[in-house]
């Protein structure tokens, strides 16, 4: 196991050169000067070359990115032309609101869609079955803004049943204190009430439709395994042993199903944490998603850089086994 580990971190040193190159090259091919972000329309050509000059945009391609490559062996991504703020600083700061909405939208997808998959697998071809394939296309097909826009019309616009798409606590309730920078979690271990239901009425539309994304993947594998299982030699001997059904089905079928799935689970979180752009844009969720829709609409260099190596980092789909090697 730590041979793995450690080949896999050998490798993932190519693989993010690889992509600085790639999203440095990007960038700077992508239409927008970063320097009208930063300045008025009447600003004089002085101030704008001053600017240009400061942030090293003046010199060779070339040289601008053998500096930003020397300054992340040194851990540093840059300075945000927009906050002005380290970029690392910046991720790190809305890294626990994403973090938080993206454990939510796993637990629910989870909690929802094994079950399903398992009962579609135990009553296949039923309407269990029917309705855990219906689930899965919709979750796969809908995209997540359109999914996002239709609930938030209907539930909050039309039913008012749900809070307005604020972010993560109504602005007139005060933040809880900061602990593990959950808001649900500090709300509950500091006692605030009032913004512990604020950030759950936050969390309900955001969360469910990642979860509705993401549970699809989920069922579908979960399914797919439970059904080899009990078709398996060692399920028929356990059955013919008068087993319980339910003992055959969670004890036996579903161990065995578990190591997919868990592979799986760790694949669809990856892409929940580098993938929530929309949802966070739609629901006003100062998250990483929303930082980087913000960088890149405002052609924010440093910042787009750093977010791409971030989700390179903590999702890479080139993940083998060494079974599955040979």
């Amino acid at each position: 196991m730590l041979i793995y580990a450690a080949r896999r971190l050998v490798l993932l040193v190519p693989v993010l050169l690889g992509v600085t190159l790639i999203s440095f090259a990007l960038t700077r091919v992508i239409p927008g000067n970063p320097i009208d972000e930063l300045v008025s329309p009447l600003a004089s050509q002085q101030e704008r070359q001053r600017l240009i000059s400061e942030h090293g945009l003046d010199r060779p391609i070339t040289h601008q990115y053998v500096a930003y490559v020397r300054d992340l062996f040194h851990g540093d991504l840059g300075t945000s032309f927009t906050t002005s703020q380290p970029v690392l600083s910046d991720l790190t700061s809305r890294f626990s609101a994403t973090f938080e909405l993206t454990l939510y939208a796993m637990l629910v997808a989870v909690l929802v869609g094994v079950p399903l998959g398992i009962a579609a697998a135990v009553w296949a071809n039923r309407w269990v079955d029917h309705l855990s394939r219906v689930v899965s296309v919709s979750g796969i097909a809908l995209p997540v803004f359109w999914t996002s826009l239709t609930l938030v019309y209907i539930l909050f616009y039309r039913l008012h049943v749900l809070s307005a798409p604020y972010g993560r606590i109504d602005p007139s309730i005060d933040a809880p204190k900061h602990i593990t920078g959950l808001f649900t979690i500090d709300a509950l271990l500091t006692g605030k009430w009032a913004a512990w239901r604020s950030a759950a009425e936050a969390l309900i539309l955001p969360v469910g439709v990642l979860a509705f994304a993401v549970m699809a993947p989920i069922a579908r594998i979960t399914r797919s395994g439970m059904l080899e299982a009990l078709e398996s030699d060692y399920i028929r001997a356990a059955r013919s042993l008068g087993l319980p059904g339910r003992t055959v089905v969670f004890r036996h079928a579903l161990r065995n199903a578990l190591l997919p799935l868990i592979t799986m689970i760790a694949v669809v979180y990856g892409y929940l944490l580098g993938g929530v752009v929309l949802v966070e844009e739609i629901f006003a969720w100062p998250g990483l998603g929303r930082y980087v829709f913000d960088a890149i609409t405002s052609s924010d260099y440093p910042a787009v850089q750093g977010f791409i190596l971030y989700a390179t980092t903590i999702y890479d789909p080139r993940l083998r086994t060494t079974r599955g090697r040979r």
